[in-house]
């Protein structure tokens, strides 16, 4: 044991201190005022505690300070040095203390065994106590043994009587804040239950409601304890998918108390205390499901419980709701200085203010600290606890509901709970997931009827569908679908068996649709109240000043001649009118033109105006519109050379200066970062021989990325650097090189920045996988194989080196979402889900994530954002179509809409699932909108836009299960098309707005300049029903021909 047990000295000196330096302050705060005036802190151990004892706080504090328990241990604490009273093995560990470092000294006294005499240590310590009288001790604990009797027995014997203090709330308040090892351990705790609960427990749940299968709260209980087992084979298939798993002793990984499971058919009834047991009984396939499991590593504490509502009543979804609502009320709450009975009466009145019926229903308290003990009394979230909150503690928070009156007369109760930390601002839950309503709801298929010729099957009932399933995938093939914020695989088999489940599942889509349709509706009249008078808007246009000289005396030389003359340096030319130089600044020329009419060469010099276009831009603003403009200056002169060179001058300057104020455009929004807080003292996490995109300057050489305290920075062999901050960061992605080339760690920020010359929103690292570099001349292995051996040795080898790039990108990804103190999360692409579209000149991949959709592969890269989308436009949606075309709108209505083109029409069902199922509203049609002319409209007054019924002229949710066709379209969207005369003329208009690059990676290709030539779609469905029309006059009918771009084969007429 003693070259197995390795202290911490350092660790210790220095929580030894915090606890010394609580005590000198002790007169000071009103949590440490137990250690007031005491002499001497005094902790016994006897033998270790039974299972089935409550947790003990001398051991909490021994673990605390060394790291391991010690029983049958005495320790003395002075100001001024540290006794120790064991056995000789505790003592030989105990002796890594005694060091050169040591800041305080330590003696250690050796108990003897029991057949040995007795020895002097208990006695040395009785006089070294004897030099003071009030000893702080933990009185309320019990404790038995030898080393508990001796010590009791010389203490009866002594002549000295002591008053004991207990100390308990004042050792609290020392261990209360968590320092950075300890919380390290609460989050790996956080992170093993979060995953056995989603990884395990959820997923069981889903097969049995699906199969019906009959199951014991007991036996689904064991299952989940029998995952960890005792800690040496752990069940990998589930805990690999913990953060860091590899790093993780599951040896020290225990349960705090055996899981917990229980539903409406449990004997016992529900229980929310951590001490109920699971029973025997079947659980039940409806109604409240409570699952509640508490870890513990290397002695610290992590708890999580939730609610599962299986075809639960409209009453008992707005009480889970409530509870949500209250988690988060609680969190803000749980914050640095708020005094621990504020959380709780903050809860009683939200609950008051919200469902004050609820209130009686409430717990007596709402949580309490925990960290090696898993409940500490001194920091109960209750009515009376007046304790001091402060950033670092960790707490079990917790809200129910309790014995509520269902409609049937059965009572039942809700549960939520969470670890969490309190932070500087808010708390944060450590424990995550498997808590939102897509998660928690299951609902029967007893509202739908039965499909004809079947007989329902007896027994349990099957679920038709979780609501946390958003798609349903084809039938015949299984495969995983967007649910919210996760994949699930489909919950039933019914959606593959019965062709009526696809019809059931279009018309929860548009059931959906139409609440999305009518809460986006709702959203933008509440949004743009107030903004119905446009005038004065910030985002029009302003009128702009240009000034070429400060004064007469500023004026060149070169105009003493009277000449025109071109200056280059002032952006100006000026111009000799009636004798005197007329400086125009470059901004309010609008043209130039020169013509040769004879011996005569003419310049023409035209000017900014009201009232014309300038180019493809909008009237530009005038100060006074009213006041009289020159539209034009011309020259006439002898000397041709001289007015070319003018003419090209003026030519140069002016596109000279536009290209300047493009790029003081385009540079606007990037920012300048803070400067990056490097690592000292140790080396920094990094991920090698990566190749970062947009490229540096300079050969193409593989860096490293760094993992520093406030960002990341890559540093490249030629020493060029690019730093990215954390709070820049807007989404961090890991795509694994599963049938892809690049394993690929994605950077997509806030705010763009400059890389060289470039200005990037996205940055990235990757790796390529396959590796090319083998021999194919043959080595001493070909000489004895033939066949296809050295084949199949090369695709293991590569599937190898595949698994192994994809664990260490994962790694460093994870590692990242760490050190940015949870501000990022790791988003990994779901390739099931993967579709394919032109957003800007070529064909891609485009792959949806939890929060984005996102092509990363190769640049141009897209990164979309989900929370931004107002709305989805799917176009061309018509029966013989090989493809479709979806266009985003954002939120933002001066942002212009992103159009992915060309997607396989036998994907469009499964685009509309994924939509619905990230709550996207969508609509469709037959043909293509002129989006550049519609936004234009409705940002001239976006309330009247959704006060007129907004999204509505979509044609509404886009099911299609009304059977509208493309004429109804039609009239649907007529406000928003143009006379045919105004064509040219609007759509130069059209594009003024809409025509300029914005950012690749969250616009895409959303500049709707018209590129293409031809006729539009409106133009050619006019013509197309006009030739309808006139065939059905002649007789011919419309025939069977379609839009498909495969050619008709005529065949032989058949005779009658």
């Amino acid at each position: 044991m003693p070259d197995e047990v390795k202290l911490n000295a350092n660790l210790f000196f220095a929580r030894i201190k915090t606890v010394v330096d609580a005590w000198n302050n002790a007169g000071s705060s009103p949590e440490l005022e137990s250690m007031t005036g005491v002499d001497a802190l005094l902790v016994v151990i006897g033998d270790p505690a039974g299972d089935d004892e409550p947790d003990r706080k001398s051991t909490a504090f021994q673990i605390w300070l060394l790291g391991y328990e010690f029983p049958s241990t005495i320790m003395l604490v002075l100001k001024d040095k540290i006794y120790f009273v064991c056995s000789a093995t505790k003592g030989k560990i105990l002796k890594q203390l005694i060091g050169p470092n040591s800041t305080v000294p330590i003696e250690i006294l050796l108990q003897g065994k029991p057949k040995d005499p007795p020895t002097n240590a208990i006695p040395q310590v009785l006089e070294v106590m004897s030099a003071g009288k009030r000893i702080g001790t933990l009185t309320k604990e019990q404790h038995t043994g030898r080393l508990v009797d001796e010590w009791k027995n010389a203490l009866d014997a002594s002549n000295h009587k002591f008053d004991n203090v207990d100390i308990s709330a004042s050792l609290s308040a020392c261990m209360a804040v968590k320092d950075s090892e300890e919380m390290k351990l609460i989050r790996t705790s956080s992170n093993v239950a979060s995953v056995l609960l989603s990884a395990h427990f959820v997923p069981k749940l889903e097969l049995i409601l699906d199969r019906g299968s009959k199951t014991t709260h007991q036996a689904l209980a064991d299952s989940i304890d029998a995952k960890l087992g005792d800690g040496t084979k752990p069940d990998m298939r589930v805990f690999g998918k913990a953060k860091n798993a590899s790093e993780i002793d599951f040896t020290s990984m225990e349960f705090i108390y055996p899981p917990i499971v229980q539903s409406n058919s449990s004997s016992s009834g529900y229980d929310i205390r951590f001490s109920a047991m699971s029973t025997e009984d079947q659980m039940s396939h409806e109604g409240i499901i409570l699952v509640a499991l508490g870890m513990k590593y290397r002695g610290y504490c992590a708890n999580m419980a939730r609610t599962f509502l299986v075809d639960a009543k409209k009453t008992q979804e707005q009480q889970y709701e409530l509870l949500l609502t209250l988690q988060s009320e609680a969190l803000t709450k749980l914050k640095d200085g708020t005094v621990a009975r504020e959380v709780y009466q903050h809860v009683v009145n939200t609950v008051k203010a919200k469902s004050p019926e609820l209130e009686k229903h409430l717990p007596k308290n709402v949580g309490w600290g925990m960290g090696l003990e898993f409940r500490d009394s001194s920091y109960v979230l209750g009515p009376k606890n007046s304790r001091l909150l402060k950033a670092g503690m960790v707490f079990n928070l917790i809200l129910a509901f309790t014995d509520v009156v269902g409609e049937d007369g059965k009572k039942y109760s809700l549960l939520l709970t969470d670890t969490v930390k309190v932070g500087e601002e808010k708390g944060v839950c450590l424990t995550e997931g498997i808590k939102t309503f897509k998660d928690v709801l299951f609902s029967f298929n007893d509202d739908e009827p039965a499909p004809k010729g079947k007989s329902k099957e007896s027994g349990d009932s099957k679920p038709a569908k979780s609501k946390s399933n958003g798609a349903s995938p084809k039938k015949g093939e299984l495969k995983s679908v967007q649910a919210g914020s996760k994949v699930l695989r489909a919950k039933t088999r019914q959606q593959f068996m019965d062709p009526e489940a696809s019809t059931s599942l279009l018309a929860r889509i548009a059931n959906h649709q139409k609440e999305l349709h009518l809460q986006r509706q709702e959203e933008g009249i509440a949004r743009f109240a107030g903004e119905d008078d446009r005038t004065g808007r910030e985002d029009g246009k302003i009128f702009k000043r240009f000034q070429s000289y400060k004064g007469e005396a500023a004026l060149p030389k070169e105009v003493e001649s009277l000449r025109i003359y071109v200056d280059r340096k002032n952006s100006s030319v000026v111009l000799p009118i009636n004798g005197f130089a007329v400086p125009f600044h470059i901004n309010v020329i609008k043209n130039a033109s020169k013509s040769d009419e004879g011996e005569f060469t003419y310049l023409r010099i035209n000017f900014q105006t009201p009232g014309q276009l300038a180019g493809k831009k909008e009237d530009t603003p005038f100060e006074d519109p009213n006041s009289t403009f020159i539209r034009s200056v011309s020259y006439r002169s002898t000397d041709g050379h001289r007015f070319d060179t003018l003419y090209k001058a003026i030519q140069e300057l002016k596109k000279e200066v536009n290209k300047r104020e493009q790029e003081k455009k385009a540079m606007a929004d990037v920012v300048e970062q803070d400067n990056l807080q490097e690592i000292k003292g140790k080396r920094p996490v990094r991920l090698p021989e990566v190749f970062v995109r947009p490229a540096t300057d300079g050969k193409r050489l593989p860096g490293d990325l760094e993992i520093h305290q406030n960002g990341l920075r890559y540093v490249s062999p030629l020493g060029q650097k690019i730093d990215l901050l954390f709070n820049n960061i807007k989404h961090l992605f890991f795509q694994p090189c599963d049938n892809e080339m690049l394993v690929i760690v994605h950077f997509h920020l806030k705010a763009p920045i400059m890389i060289g010359k470039k200005k990037t929103k996205d940055v990235q690292v990757y790796r390529e996988a396959s590796d090319v570099q083998f021999d194919e001349t043959g080595n001493r292995k070909r000489k004895y194989r033939y066949g296809d051996e050295d084949e199949i040795e090369l695709e293991q080898q590569e599937r190898k080196r595949r698994q192994a790039l994809n664990k260490e990108f994962k790694y460093f990804a994870e590692k990242i979402a760490e050190a940015s103190d949870e501000r990022l999360e790791v988003d990994i692409p779901f390739a099931e889900l993967a579709f394919e579209g032109v957003p800007f000149r070529t064909n891609v991949k485009l792959q949806p994530t939890t929060d984005c959709l996102v092509h990363l592969a190769d640049p141009p890269f897209l990164v979309v954002t989900l929370a931004d989308i107002e709305i989805a436009s799917l176009e061309r949606v018509q029966f013989g179509l090989k493809q479709f075309d979806m266009v985003l709108i954002f939120k933002d209505f001066s942002r212009p809409p992103l159009q992915i083109n060309s997607i396989p029409s036998n994907q469009l069902d499964n685009v509309k699932e994924w939509l619905d199922s990230v709550d996207v509203p969508l609509a469709e049609g037959p043909v293509n909108l002129n989006w550049g002319n519609i936004m234009k409209n409705i940002n001239e007054n976006p309330y009247e836009f959704f006060k007129e019924g907004g999204w509505g002229f979509l044609s509404g949710t886009a099911v299609g299960e009304d059977g509208s066709d493309a004429s109804d379209v039609e009239s649907e969207e007529s406000e928003f098309e143009m006379d045919e005369d105004d064509d040219v003329e609007s759509s130069s208009a059209s594009e003024s707005d809409y025509s300029e690059d914005s950012d690749a990676s969250e616009s895409g290709s959303g500049s709707f300049s018209d590129d293409e030539s031809g006729e539009d779609w409106d133009e050619l469905e006019r013509k197309a029903a006009k030739s309808d029309k006139k065939r059905h006059e002649e007789g011919r009918g419309h025939g069977s021909e379609s839009d498909s771009d495969r050619p008709v084969k005529k065949g032989k007429a058949k005779k009658k």
